[in-house]
């Protein structure tokens, strides 16, 4: 515009501008709060643009690549917190170097044989692995679910372990009728656990429990002289101690402090 107000362009050939320029620089003020209000919202348009710039230049792929690692590794972490832990395995301890005596007596070793674990599969193991522990041999016609109470309890509460096998040496049941004695008499074990033993050779009960009919006095394992007929029916306990040494052959044991002591001294 012209200095004497005549809107016609001036000499310098510009077009007319309505230019009005305030007496007061005050009166800018919300002008320039305006213009600042709009670089901080442009400046973070680029800052989100530059932070979303790697996951846009591919697509949509990126984010749902994204957000399914992210699902796995939660998925991960609540697994490993909140998971099922696997129960440790007991472990065996060492046999002992040098026993004193030879395996199937006092002081030595159990026989080397094999036996099976009766449970929902059958697995078959060294017999010398019954250990550390009791090991009761039952005859078929055994009354003595108060004994299989009371050592399930004893080795319960010194950390040992209690199995139960058939003396199957006179037994003209089949072998299922003998699972299921068993069974029936390991239901006296309220306050512990009995493992069922398939000792299909009867390498238990010819070692160590007295003998089913014989005339004369015979040799037990324990190398004591004992008549055959009286223990036909009575249980015969095997103590084994950690090392694998057998360290008492017990027939017909009898709940009690006696019993008590020498289950404690397993361990």
């Amino acid at each position: 515009m012209r200095p004497d107000g005549d809107p016609e362009p001036d000499d310098y050939g510009l077009p007319p501008v309505d230019v009005v320029v305030p007496d007061d620089a005050r009166e800018l003020d919300r002008d320039v709060i305006a213009y600042r209000r709009e670089e901080r919202q442009r400046r973070r348009r680029e800052r989100i643009r530059r932070l979303t710039r790697p996951f846009t230049r591919y697509g949509i792929a990126i984010p749902i690549i994204a957000g399914a690692l992210l699902v796995a590794l939660a998925s991960g972490v609540l697994m490993t917190a909140f998971g099922p832990r696997p129960t440790p395995r007991p472990s065996t301890p060492m046999l002992a170097p040098h026993p004193t005596a030879a395996p199937g007596r006092i002081g030595g070793y159990l026989p080397d044989a094999q036996v099976a674990l009766i449970g929902r599969e059958r697995a078959r193991i060294p017999l010398r692995d019954l250990r550390p522990g009791v090991i009761v041999i039952v005859p078929p016609e055994c009354r003595c679910e108060a004994l299989v109470a009371e050592l399930a309890a004893r080795t319960q509460e010194f950390e040992l372990r209690f199995w139960i096998t058939a003396d199957r040496r006179a037994d003209k049941a089949k072998p299922d009728e003998a699972v299921r004695r068993l069974r029936q008499l390991a239901g006296a074990a309220h306050h512990g656990t009995a493992v069922l033993v398939d000792d299909t050779g009867n390498v238990l009960a010819g070692t160590y429990a007295p003998p089913v009919a014989s005339a004369s006095p015979t040799a037990t394992a324990s190398g004591a002289a004992r008549p055959s007929g009286a223990p036909a029916t009575a249980p015969t306990a095997v103590l084994v101690a950690p090392d694998g040494v057998v360290t008492e052959v017990l027939h017909a044991p009898q709940p009690g402090p006696d019993l008590t002591n020498k289950i404690k001294a397993l361990s």
